[in-house]
C-alpha cells in the first residue's frame, strides 16, 4: 500500500470517528514519534553500515587467505616465469632477484588489486541500494505521521486508538531483513572451504552473480 493511501486510510478513519475528543497531549506525543522514527532510522542505517564493514573485511580474508596464494601458485606455474626464476636462484645473483621483483611485483600486486575492487564493489553498490531501500520505508513512516500530526493539530476529535495507529505507521522490515540475509549468505557462501583450485575461483564468479541476483530483487 502506497504511502498517501495509508495517510487517507487514516485521515479517512479519523474523519468518520471524530466524535471523542483528542487528549490534549496527543498532537505532541505524534510528533515527539516523528522525532523518533529519525533516531530508529539512523541507528539502522549505522547497523547496516557495520554489517557490510564486517562483509568487506571478510571478502579481504578470502583474498588474502585463498585467492592470492592460489593466484601466485599459477603465476608461477607459468613457464617462462617459472624458468627465469629459477634461473636467478640457482645463479644467486642479488642485483637480478631484485630487478625480477621490481618487475613482477607491481604486476602481481595490480592483480590482487583488481581481484579485490572486482569482489568488493559489488557489495558497496549493494549497500547503497539497501541503505536507499531503508531511507525510503523511514520517509513514508515520517510522511505518514507528519499527516497525522497536522490533522490532530487542526481537529477537535478522533477515535483512532494508539495501537492501530502505532501499526499503521510501523515499518515493515521483512523485505531489509532477507536481503541482509542473503547478502550474508552469499559472502559466507564465498569464505567456505574449497576441495580443489577451481572450487576457489569458481566460488568468486558464484559471489559476484549472487550479489548481482540481490540487487535486481531490490
Amino acid at each position: 500500500m502506497s504511502c498517501m493511501n495509508k495517510c487517507l486510510i487514516l485521515a479517512g478513519l479519523l474523519v468518520l470517528t471524530g466524535c471523542a475528543s483528542i487528549p490534549s497531549e496527543a498532537p505532541e506525543l505524534s510528533a515527539e514519534l516523528g522525532k523518533r522514527i529519525s533516531a530508529i532510522e539512523d541507528s539502522n542505517i549505522t547497523l547496516l553500515e557495520r554489517f557490510f564493514d564486517q562483509k568487506r573485511e571478510e571478502v579481504d580474508r578470502f583474498i588474502e587467505d585463498e585467492w592470492v596464494p592460489e593466484f601466485a601458485k599459477q603465476f608461477f606455474s607459468n613457464e617462462t616465469i617459472s624458468r627465469a626464476w629459477d634461473t636467478i636462484v640457482r645463479e644467486d645473483d642479488r642485483e637480478q632477484r631484485l630487478l625480477f621483483l621490481v618487475k613482477i611485483g607491481p604486476k602481481l600486486q595490480e592483480r590482487i588489486n583488481n581481484k579485490r575492487l572486482e569482489l568488493i564493489r559489488p557489495l558497496d553498490e549493494l549497500e547503497r541500494r539497501i541503505e536507499r531501500e531503508v531511507r525510503s520505508e523511514y520517509d513514508q513512516a515520517r510522511a505518514i505521521n507528519n499527516t497525522i500530526t497536522s490533522f490532530l493539530m487542526s481537529s477537535s476529535k478522533v477515535t483512532e486508538s494508539r495501537v492501530r495507529y502505532l501499526e499503521m505507521v510501523g515499518i515493515s522490515d521483512d523485505k531489509i531483513g532477507d536481503l541482509i540475509s542473503e547478502t550474508d549468505s552469499a559472502v559466507s557462501n564465498l569464505l567456505g572451504k574449497a576441495n580443489d583450485a577451481r572450487d576457489k575461483v569458481g566460488r568468486a564468479e558464484e559471489f559476484l552473480d549472487k550479489v548481482r541476483e540481490i540487487k535486481e530483487s531490490i
